[in-house]
């Protein structure tokens, strides 16, 4: 258990060790190091289960994500490839029911995972291959270079909501993180100045400022000259430091336009009044006909989650740190609405800088070895098209 009271993936593994030899329906992949465990309640791991048990736990979940029905103990025998009988079976479901694993729902005898099986399902029974190389060409093509950063994230959470038919988000960068190309100031009237900036991912803001005095148009211009001349490729925080530290050392016939440049790089370099949302996203509609969540309170309460996005922006940043592929599955996420929902999350990062996050929400029973080297091979494919910029 790690210090913020998350089980590690390792920790699953140690607890469950490999399973035996499959059977060809249910054979091992090459498995990837995508998952980051991410348990984000302190409930205790379910004792160490048997190899008999890991085998029919595994068949049950994937024949529940194929199917979406309960799943008796004659299916099991017949998918799971043991030599056991159904009598067996229902006894070793009746132990997995017991420790939190699986349920009974109220109008069948067969059996369902739980969140906490899924857990123990994707942290150490699942085998997760690499996605088709020619999947990730295709990604490759539509998330071109040359466009603008926010084109770029748009088409990202489309992208993943088409391939996965969930709900596809990510968030937007700061443009604090992107260094500034050119700058241009047009003045409006006596004391408003429209401030064109352009960056270096190919992204144009327009922004208007208020001004404390009216300025000639060849000051403005100067102050444009000044900037483009001495800060181009350089981000903006940075910019506004560094002209602060220069007028207060300087007392050269420079300082009347360093003065002027410092207060329009205030107003122009500061977030703009109606920054873009923080997070984008697409294919809400999608979970309208996913039938683990049709019922419409529930959809109600998700879609005023995606209208908000606040808690959703909260979520994400969580994941901003991890070395690959998150999930929250359940409750896990701590947001009411996603109960029943998976968030498949992984950063996308461009010239070594973490800018952002992006995932799908889906229900619970979705296809992990499907839906999750995807949203990785999302990750890395708008990470460089950013950076090729």
């Amino acid at each position: 258990m790690g210090r913020d009271g998350r089980a590690d993936v390792s920790t699953v593994a140690a607890a469950c060790p490999s399973p035996p030899a499959l059977p060809p329906g249910l054979a091992k992949r090459p498995r990837r190091a995508y998952l980051q465990g991410v348990p984000l309640r302190s409930a205790p791991l379910p004792p160490a289960l048997d190899a008999r048990s890991r085998r029919l736990l595994r068949a049950l979940i994937a024949q529940y994500i194929r199917d979406g029905a309960p799943v008796g103990s004659r299916t099991l025998a017949k998918h799971a490839g043991l030599d056991v009988s159904p009598a067996t079976i229902r006894n070793v479901m009746a132990d997995l029911e017991e420790i939190g694993l699986v349920a009974t729902p109220h109008t069948s005898a067969g059996r369902v995972p739980t969140a906490q099986g899924y857990r123990l399902f994707v942290d150490s029974l699942l085998q997760v291959a690499p996605p088709d190389q020619g999947e990730v060409e295709r990604l490759r093509s539509r998330l071109p270079a040359g466009q603008g950063t926010q084109q770029l994230l748009s088409s990202a959470s489309e992208l993943l909501s088409a391939m996965t038919h969930f709900v596809g988000l990510v968030t937007v960068p700061g443009r604090e993180q992107f260094a500034f190309r050119h700058i241009d100031f047009v003045p409006l009237d006596a004391r408003r100045v429209l401030v064109i900036l352009v960056f270096t991912d190919n992204e144009v803001q327009n922004r208007i400022i208020e001004t404390a005095r009216p300025y000639e148009a060849s000051e403005l211009e100067q102050a444009a000259n000044y900037l483009n001349a001495h800060f181009a490729g350089r981000q903006l925080r940075d910019i506004r430091a560094q002209l602060l530290r220069e007028l207060q050392e300087t007392r050269s016939a420079m300082e009347r336009a360093l003065s002027v440049a410092v207060e329009l790089s205030e107003g122009a370099f500061g977030e703009p009044a109606t920054a873009p949302d923080s997070v984008l996203v697409a294919g809400q509609t999608r979970l309208m006909g996913v039938q683990d969540l049709s019922d419409l309170e529930r959809l109600r309460e998700l879609f005023e989650a995606f209208a908000r996005k606040r808690e959703l922006v909260q979520l994400l940043e969580r994941c901003i740190h991890a070395k690959g592929v998150r999930l929250f599955i359940g409750e896990e996420s701590g947001l009411a609405p996603l109960d029943r929902c998976t968030v498949v999350t992984a950063p996308y990062t461009a010239g070594g800088q973490v800018l952002g996050v992006l995932g799908v929400i889906g229900p619970t029973r979705m296809d992990y070895d499907r839906v999750i080297p995807m949203v990785q091979a999302t990750a890395q494919a708008l990470g460089a098209a950013i950076s090729r910029g």
